[in-house]
């Protein structure tokens, strides 16, 4: 089956392959381009090889990178701001110039919470992906930037209330909101068949699995309860003007 090519849109490295490692994974066996821009971290800083690890387990091509700073990891882009306090319309070029190079049929990024734990990269990295989106199809609007390009569908990966319900508490630290959306407005994707190139590419992440943090935490779970946590995936569409 033919499916669309697709371009995530991620604040951090690692977000790639929690919310949508099985999306990418799919369409990649299916032959679709795919690929990956990364919101923060920087070329030299030791999350980069693991994130071209991890794309290379997804089969979502090289890291593509905005280059700003993480907003609690400053050396994680050395001399640039972090992404929260950069200026906005040059992040949003930045990311177009991304769009009209991949042209991808779809775009998937965070939802507007900043999925379930609301982390302000990426809610941040939502708002300029729509912005972006939009800006790339706008013709005369920097042509030095490429020619404009309009994506088909934006998707949100999200989590539905029922299911943040089921799986914050195993996901967040405690203490920890849970960020979901009505049930009644997401897809749900079974991604039970690319399971182990999704897990491969979360387990890539090393400092995140030694630290601690989800990768970590998905690593030191049972293999059952690691599969209910990743075997599905959810997503909105986020609407967009109609295309000649």
């Amino acid at each position: 089956m033919e499916l669309p090519s697709v371009l995530g849109v991620f604040a951090h490295p690692d977000d790639e392959s929690l919310a949508a490692g099985g999306l990418l994974a799919r369409h990649a066996e299916a032959g679709a381009r795919t690929g990956v821009v990364t919101a923060t971290w920087a070329q030299g800083t030791h999350r980069i090889p693991e994130l071209a690890a991890a794309l290379a387990e997804l089969g979502a091509g090289p890291p593509r990178l905005l280059g700003y700073a993480d907003a609690k990891v400053p050396a994680s882009a050395p001399g640039q701001p972090r992404l929260l306090d950069a200026p906005l319309e040059p992040a949003v070029d930045r990311l177009v110039a991304h769009l009209r190079e991949f042209r991808p049929d779809w775009v998937v990024t965070h939802d507007a919470y900043g999925n379930l734990t609301g982390h302000p990269d990426h809610r941040h990295t939502h708002r300029l992906t729509v912005l972006a989106v939009h800006a790339a199809a706008l013709p005369g609007l920097h042509p030095e930037l490429g020619a404009p390009w309009p994506v088909r569908r934006l998707l949100l990966a999200t989590h539905p209330h029922s299911a943040a319900q089921e799986l914050g508490p195993l996901l967040l630290r405690p203490g920890r909101t849970a960020h979901s959306v009505p049930d009644a407005t997401v897809e749900a994707l079974d991604v039970t068949p690319w399971l182990p190139r999704k897990l491969a590419a979360v387990l890539a992440h090393h400092s995140e699995v030694r630290r601690g943090a989800l990768p970590g935490r998905l690593a030191a779970a049972p293999p059952a309860v690691r599969d209910r946590l990743m075997q599905t995936e959810w997503y909105q569409s986020h609407p967009l003007p109609p295309t000649a």
